[in-house]
């Protein structure tokens, strides 16, 4: 067995997990603020009946509610802005995130800006540093990327494409409420999407150079729900449990990256929906399966668990275990089909380098540029 060494653990959020919880939202929000700013999308928090809900919940614990809802799909620097203006204008002392990963995310870098002056660059690239935020409480309603469970914030640059992260403690949830009821009306599609990247997650954080017991631990656990539970949703004979199951491992693998990180599929992902707005998971899915093939030889022992906690036999079968379960959840695509061009890997294999240095030093096989344009082309 190996031995465990020296390892540090740290994420202080109040996690508050069960179906119909969210019936305790108005006290929790109320007990930080009793001005809120609600964050959520256009869409689906309306079209459910979960935005009224949500605001009524809020006014019977006695706070005033201030809606924003302008977040879409990978958030744009420029949209917290306009968010943490808003909350500025309106006085809220406390922020909500209502939705998928990416209104938590918005969410925490507007009540972020709320606090810190200046350019969100300057603190994304770590030029400045800020240490408070407008508390938080994030409500997910995907089971995707874990974002109530870790301090990252992850944003696109309108102006040159640029996706990366925000990371600070400050945006570390006070409370996450996690009810999967509210997972339960996301379109086929959605869920297969971010099931996968619940999943990339856990794997990426297991594979990391910077992995530690209790995030391997949590990385195998959730591994293993995602492999039984997600397929079984997706054809539409799940049950509560395994709501429960799929929206405990996307919390498990949100809290595993804020220590260990993520690896390379997720720091060439990054540049790839920066540039083209494509969907986040259907880029993990098209990458994933070739950075395993070329990664293999590197960890050996981690593909092996990898595949048999999804159902596979060792470290040789792993990517075709992943590429099966990626046809379950009719996820099976080339970078081409999303919109990748062949002209844009020059610029995605150089921008890498720049937004997604730390991934790429995770990884227990070391890229460099010359290899990197490859593995894009050979996922087109």
């Amino acid at each position: 067995m190996k031995e465990l060494g020296k390892f540090q653990y740290y994420l202080p959020v109040n996690l508050i997990f069960g179906r119909g919880r969210l019936s305790e939202a108005g006290s929790i929000v109320s007990s930080y603020g009793k001005k809120v700013l609600l964050v959520t999308g256009q869409g689906s928090a309306r079209r459910t009946g979960l935005l009224d809900r949500m605001k009524g919940l809020l006014e019977e614990a006695g706070t005033e509610c201030v809606i924003f809802d302008q977040v879409m799909q990978n958030p744009l620097t420029a949209t917290a802005e306009a968010g943490a203006a808003l909350a500025l204008s309106r006085g809220c002392q406390v922020v909500v995130g209502l939705g998928g990963g990416s209104i938590m995310d918005c969410a925490k870098a507007i009540a972020f800006l709320a606090v810190n002056k200046g350019d969100i660059n300057d603190y994304i690239f770590n030029r400045i540093a800020g240490k408070t935020a407008l508390p938080l409480v994030l409500i997910p309603t995907t089971c995707g990327t874990g974002s109530e469970g870790n301090s990252f914030a992850v944003l696109t640059n309108p102006e040159n494409g640029d996706k990366k992260s925000l990371r600070s403690n400050a945006v570390i949830a006070k409370a996450s409420i996690i009810d999967s009821e509210l997972m339960e009306t996301m379109p086929q599609s959605v869920l297969a999407s971010v099931g996968f990247d619940a999943l990339c997650h856990s794997m990426e954080a297991f594979l990391s150079k910077a992995a530690q017991p209790l995030t391997d631990g949590m990385c195998m656990d959730a591994i293993g729900r995602i492999g039984r539970h997600l397929p079984v949703l997706y054809r539409g004979e799940g049950g509560p449990e395994d709501w429960d199951a799929v929206a405990w491992a996307s919390t498990l693998g949100g809290m595993a990256i804020n220590t260990a990180g993520v690896a390379l599929p997720h720091g060439m992902e990054h540049p790839a929906s920066g540039l083209r707005n494509i969907i986040h998971g259907k880029g993990l899915a098209a990458l994933t399966p070739v950075i395993t093939e070329a990664s293999i030889e590197a960890a050996p022992e981690k593909y092996r668990q990898i595949s048999r906690l999804l159902g596979g036999r060792d470290e040789t079968d792993c990517a075709d275990v992943i590429r099966r379960l990626l046809e379950e959840l009719d996820l099976s695509a080339g970078l081409k089909s999303l919109g990748i061009q062949e002209e844009d890997i020059p610029w995605m294999t150089k921008n890498c380098f720049k937004v997604s240095a730390a991934s790429i030093a995770n990884h227990p096989k070391t890229f460099g540029e010359e290899e990197i344009e490859k593995i894009y082309r050979r996922a087109m």
